[in-house]
């Protein structure tokens, strides 16, 4: 079996950077989909359910 060409280095802190990222991303995303929610909600209240309905299936049978 081959042998890795360098060792594995330690950063120094001895936090890798992978776990300072992930967190971001989560809040992210989860910030993205609140930001989504309220929008869709803000749609429903302003033209009512049925415009609200048929704009978003009007939406989804444009893009297939």
């Amino acid at each position: 079996m081959a042998l890795p060409v360098s060792t594995p280095q330690q950063l120094p802190g001895g936090v890798p950077p992978v776990r300072r990222v992930a967190p971001a991303i989560v809040m992210a995303g989860a910030g993205l989909g609140a930001v989504l929610l309220v929008g869709a909600l803000a749609l429903w209240f302003h033209y009512g359910t049925a415009v609200f309905f048929e704009m978003i299936s009007s939406g989804i049978s444009a893009c297939f």
